[in-house]
């Protein structure tokens, strides 16, 4: 029995959805380029062995997701309608869209379905409820439902009302093939403690949410390896000069408290010592320099090559590997090469490694590196949450019977 199925959460193949309503709460947050089009299927891709059960078994699916962060209702540039319609060229099939995730006008939409169609919601967080964990918004989308399934791991740390509370309005629920696959996954680390050889690397643009994680992680890890924003805060936190690069200053004290905490329980944490570094993230001449010359006015973009053979030799000590994060503002070419290097230094490691988050996904996603880790996850912070939290987060604790 694996840890998923101690969870006391079914799999979508177990659940009897056959000419039932099912609601599909995805992940289809993309990556999109400058022009709006979608940069990575990867997301589409992982819900389609899902979304094709469902149909195989006669149901009425009604698919539901959030797409970025709308600061206004009917922000046409959050807009779900360009999924539906890809969604509706990968499957070759048509497939209904509705200009809202509830009310009358939805509910009509799932009454006219028919068995084998599919309906695809606009962006919940079009409703300002979405993101309170509304009760009354819960109910309403539940009227339109027999059966829900969560395929939206990366966003189940979360308390979200169509995550943690949605669910507890639905007698038949479970958890898609790819939660199912990635709960497994993680669940590998699960148990791992302070001596298990667990190298964990942090990096992406994301300095809130991970910073928080970092302490908890302590108990777990032998080596923290911090790149991107995170390490300068750290850096800064230990008094070193970082020119103009952009500093958490509000998480220093919380740094400086993780760094003390990790000496006491002999937990290395592994800093950049040289960085790639601009006046501008449009610059296309960077320089490199050293931790202790680093220069006024420039700011850090990509950590340097003596950093890639640093953190490359210190995760060849390690015995599992999570990583989440790019080391540097991949996006820009001439900021890429130091998550490259050590992405393929990594990929060639004898050790237990797995990747996660939707920009570390994206970048390996590029090159021929990812086949070579164990498994690459849509998630970062959720995984991360998961891992400290024991498996126990919002979005899986709602899909207990």
């Amino acid at each position: 029995m694996g840890f998923f199925d101690t969870l006391g959460v079914k799999c979508v193949n177990e659940l009897a959805i056959r000419e039932k309503r099912v609601f599909l709460r995805t992940d289809f947050n993309f990556p999109v380029d400058e022009n709006g089009n979608i940069a990575d299927l990867e997301r589409i891709n992982k819900a389609i062995p899902t979304i094709k059960h469902i149909l195989e078994h006669n149901a009425r699916l009604i698919i539901a997701s959030h797409f970025g962060r709308p600061e206004s209702e009917k922000d046409v540039q959050y807009t779900l309608e360009p999924f539906a319609a890809k969604l509706a060229e990968i499957l070759e099939q048509d497939i209904y869209f509705f200009e809202d995730c509830c009310g009358m006008g939805a509910m009509q939409m799932v009454r006219d379905l028919k068995p084998g169609q599919i309906l695809v919601l606009e962006n919940l967080r079009f409703n300002s409820e979405e993101k309170k964990g509304s009760s009354a918004f819960a109910r309403e989308l539940a009227k339109m439902c027999d059966v829900y399934i969560n395929d939206a791991f990366g966003v189940s740390h979360r308390k979200d009302t169509s995550i943690a509370v949605l669910p507890r309005f639905v007698d038949t629920k479970g958890a898609s093939f790819a939660v199912k696959q990635e709960v497994d996954e993680l669940s590998k680390f699960l148990g791992l403690e302070h001596g298990s050889g667990l190298g964990i690397m942090l990096g992406g643009s994301n300095t809130t949410d991970k910073i928080g994680l970092i302490r908890p992680m302590l108990d777990m890890a032998d080596k923290i390896i911090l790149g991107g924003p995170l390490a300068y805060t750290f850096m800064a936190a230990q008094g070193i000069s970082v020119g103009a690069t952009p500093v958490d200053e509000e998480k220093i004290p919380l740094a400086k408290e993780i760094l003390k905490s990790a000496k006491v329980r002999k937990v290395e944490i592994v800093l950049p010592v040289d960085h790639v570094v601009a006046e501008t993230v449009n610059s296309t001449e960077p320089a490199v320099c050293k931790s202790e010359s680093f220069p006024e006015g420039m700011s850090a973009f990509d950590i340097g090559p003596e950093t890639v053979e640093l953190f490359a030799q210190k995760i060849a000590e390690c015995r599992h590997l999570f990583w989440s994060g790019p080391m540097g503002v991949y996006e820009k070419p001439q900021f890429s090469v130091g998550s490259l290097k050590l992405a393929q230094k990594i990929s060639a490691l004898p050790i237990h490694k797995v990747a996660g988050g939707g920009d570390t996904e994206e970048m390996l996603g590029k090159t021929e590196f990812a086949k070579n880790f164990d498994y690459v996850f849509t998630c970062g912070t959720a995984a991360l949450e998961f891992l400290k939290n024991g498996g126990m987060i919002p979005g899986l604790e709602a899909l207990k019977d």
